[in-house]
């Protein structure tokens, strides 16, 4: 099991208003799945990828990541975890405009003291494996859209995370690119990655093996489509 959510919630206050984003989730992914989750706006949906990501934590329920519960760790701790269990992949990629390809994918392991070697390394190994050796040091504005997606899933992958965790990965991206970049996905997956990705889209959700729909903060639909 390397995630398990029991009752999990999360609670908005607005002035005098309290908004429940997430209103009591049971969930549990297995390793080497690949779950896409789905939702209208407002479902709750990037709340909850947030609260996966250990980018926030619940307001209530427990949450335990590859055996370790992160429902009450500090922001250091959590920091740490997000570095060593967790990569992400962002819609809008977030790469440093002044820093290479390379550069970019060796910054997670910057933040895990990893040696300049090993560094060096480890990002052409992944940079390799996405297809993108002869463009380390090239800069994103020297990148097309798809490619920068791909230095952003390296980056991703270098630590060798326990989950890659998608945030609309092809929504800044034309229909053929994105397309391409799905099919990483799955060549990604099936080297034994475990993937979660976020997505409104059904032709993307369709690459998942399973899709959980949300609406107003609770778990809809839960099917397995392999």
């Amino acid at each position: 099991m390397l995630i398990k959510v029991r009752d999990v919630k999360k609670i908005y206050e607005v002035g005098i208003q309290k908004i429940e984003a997430v209103a009591g989730i049971d969930l549990e992914i297995d390793r080497n799945e690949y779950v896409a989750i789905m939702g209208p706006s407002g479902s709750g949906k990037s709340t909850f990828m947030n609260l996966l990501g250990c980018l926030d934590t619940p307001s209530a329920g427990d949450y335990w990541l590859n055996g370790k519960e992160v429902s009450n760790l500090s922001d250091d701790e959590l920091a740490r975890i997000r570095n060593r269990e967790i990569g992400f992949v962002f819609q809008t990629f977030n790469l440093l405009p002044r820093a290479t390809a390379a550069q970019n994918v060796e910054l997670p392991l910057i933040y895990g003291g990893i040696s300049a070697d090993e560094r060096r390394d480890r990002a052409a190994e992944v940079l390799e494996s996405v297809g993108l050796t002869d463009r380390a040091k090239h800069r994103p504005n020297e990148l097309s859209g798809g490619q920068r997606q791909r230095v952003a899933i390296a980056r991703a992958m270098v630590n060798r995370p326990s989950i890659i965790l998608a945030d609309e990965p092809t929504g800044n991206l034309d229909s053929k690119t994105g397309i391409e970049i799905m099919s990483l996905f799955d060549t990604i997956h099936a080297a034994g990655n475990t993937i979660v990705m976020v997505t409104h889209e059904e032709h993307i959700a369709d690459y998942a093996k399973r899709v959980i729909r949300l609406l107003d903060g609770k778990i809809e639909e839960d099917i397995r489509t392999d």
